[in-house]
């Protein structure tokens, strides 16, 4: 039970791990658990635009993909560029001790070789998290935003994956909670 405490408190470090790209972009911050559960509820999406898939192994990568994160940090395309992260050590350290650590293990092996569907639509839903992101900056005013967005939507493989990610960047990120802009807005109640 010690190690499933452990790697319950590993997982809290993920709401503290900030996402390191937005200091780039120069707006817009978020958690790496943020990221990941916009990410999980993407995944799901595109699982529903799709039945075919195994949504149970989509949503885990969804989930676990960026579980590593706890210990090296996220480390954005800039960061890459000169830090070499060991994250199958990461992975095999975090693992190690827990009985269900190969589950872990596997699903993120998956997510990284990119050779089945599930593992192309959870990385899918990976930049879509991005995306939109990017998007609710960019409508509030960041002019790097849709370079950004750009640079996205060319790692997107999936035909549902661009298709989604191309309804997105046509809709204003506020269109959901003020499309109708009537006397409510005035007078607080729909009278």
């Amino acid at each position: 039970m010690d190690s499933i405490a452990n790697f319950l408190f590993e997982v809290g470090m993920l709401s503290k791990t900030p996402r390191s790209g937005y200091q780039f972009l120069g707006s817009g911050e978020e958690s790496v658990a943020e990221h990941i559960l916009r990410t999980v509820f993407v995944g799901y999406t595109l699982c529903k635009m799709d039945e075919s898939v195994d949504e149970l192994r989509v949503l885990k990568m969804c989930v676990l993909h960026d579980l590593p994160e706890a210990r090296t940090g996220d480390m954005n395309y800039v960061n890459k560029k000169y830090v070499n992260v060991d994250e199958e050590k990461a992975v095999s350290e975090l693992t190690e001790s827990l009985f269900f650590g190969n589950d872990i293990r596997e699903v993120i092996k998956e997510f990284n070789r990119k050779k089945t569907k599930e593992s192309l639509i959870a990385r899918d839903a990976d930049q879509i998290s991005l995306i939109l992101k990017l998007k609710e900056c960019g409508d509030l005013g960041n002019k790097y935003s849709e370079e950004w967005i750009n640079f996205a939507l060319q790692r997107l493989t999936t035909d549902n994956g661009k298709k989604l990610a191309e309804r997105i960047i046509n809709t204003d990120s506020s269109q959901w909670w003020f499309k109708e802009k009537g006397s409510w807005w005035i007078n607080g109640n729909s009278r």
